[in-house]
C-alpha cells in the first residue's frame, strides 16, 4: 500500500477495495484547509464512477479527528451580502453533500476529538466506529455561533429533536460511551485498536454487492424526508433497478447453489 499526499495535511491510501482519505494536519487539530476541504470532496465525488473503490474511510492521524474549519487566515477583504451563504454553501454544505451523498459506503474512523464541522463530517458517514478517548462536541454556542455543515438537519435525525437541542444549547464534550449510547457513534474499541477494526468493517463491505449497497443508502437517506407514498415509490423504483445487477443475480445464484457469494460490485 503506498500513501500519496495530493495536498498538504491529506493522505490518500488504497488498500485493496477501500480507498482511505486521512486528516493529517493534527498539529492544526487537523483543522481542514480549502484545499483540504476541495481534495476530501473530490476523493468522495470521484468514487462514484470508480468501480475499484467500493468502499471508503475517513480518518485521521494524531489527537484529533477533526476540529473543524481552519479559520487562521481569517477574513479576507470586504464582505458584501451574500457572500458568507456562498461560502457556507460551497464549503462546510458542499463537503457534508459529499459525504451524505457518496454512493460507496463511508466507514469513520474517530480517532480523536471531533468538534463543530469535525462532528457533522464524521457523523454523516454511514458508520461510525470510535476509539475509546474520542469525543463529540457541538461547539458553536461556546462561540456565539449557530450550528453548520449540516448539523441543525443530521443530529435530530440521530438522536432525536429534544436532545440535539441539549448537545447545541450546552455544547458539552460528548464522549465517545455517551456517543454511543445515544445513537451516535456504531462502536467503541481501544484507541489501538481502531485502525484494525475499521479496516475489517471497510472490507467487509468492500466485498459485498456495491450497488445494492449505494441503493440502500439513498432508500434511508431520503426517509425521512418524504411520506409513506414517496418512499414505497422510491423502494419500487430501486428494487427493480437493482435487479439488473451482476451482484443481484450472483447472490440468487449463491443461494440456489448453497454456497458463499462473490460480489463483483457491478
Amino acid at each position: 500500500m503506498t500513501e500519496t499526499s495530493p495536498v498538504e495535511g491529506l493522505g490518500i491510501r488504497d488498500d485493496g477495495a477501500v480507498r482511505w482519505i486521512i486528516l493529517d494536519r493534527d498539529a492544526r487539530g487537523n483543522s481542514l484547509t480549502p484545499d483540504m476541504r476541495n481534495r476530501v470532496i473530490d476523493e468522495l465525488d470521484g468514487a462514484h464512477g470508480d468501480h475499484d473503490v467500493r468502499a471508503l474511510v475517513l480518518t485521521a492521524r494524531g489527537k484529533r479527528f477533526c476540529t473543524g474549519a481552519d479559520i487562521s487566515g481569517g477574513a479576507a477583504g470586504d464582505r458584501v451580502a451574500g457572500d458568507v451563504t456562498e461560502m457556507i454553501r460551497t464549503g462546510a454544505q458542499r463537503l457534508f453533500r459529499a459525504v451524505w451523498e457518496c454512493e460507496k459506503p463511508v466507514v469513520c474512523g474517530l480517532n480523536g476529538t471531533a468538534a463543530g464541522i469535525g462532528a457533522h463530517l464524521a457523523l454523516a458517514c454511514d458508520l461510525v466506529v470510535a476509539g475509546r478517548s474520542a469525543k463529540l462536541i457541538e461547539i458553536f454556542a461556546r462561540r456565539g455561533l449557530i450550528p453548520d455543515g449540516g448539523g441543525a438537519y443530521l443530529l435530530p435525525r440521530l438522536v432525536g429533536p429534544q436532545k440535539a437541542k441539549e448537545l447545541f444549547f450546552f455544547a458539552d464534550d460528548v464522549p465517545a460511551a455517551e456517543a454511543e449510547r445515544i445513537g451516535l457513534v456504531n462502536k467503541v474499541v481501544a484507541d489501538d485498536a481502531l485502525e484494525a477494526t475499521v479496516s475489517e468493517w471497510a472490507h467487509r463491505i468492500a466485498a459485498g454487492p456495491t450497488r445494492a449497497f449505494a441503493f440502500t443508502k439513498r432508500m434511508v437517506n431520503a426517509s425521512l424526508d418524504t411520506d409513506l407514498a414517496g418512499a414505497f415509490a422510491t423502494e419500487a423504483a430501486l428494487v427493480e433497478v437493482n435487479l439488473q445487477t451482476e451482484d443481484m443475480r450472483e447472490g440468487v445464484a449463491a443461494f440456489v447453489e448453497r454456497r458463499d457469494p462473490e460480489f463483483k460490485g457491478r
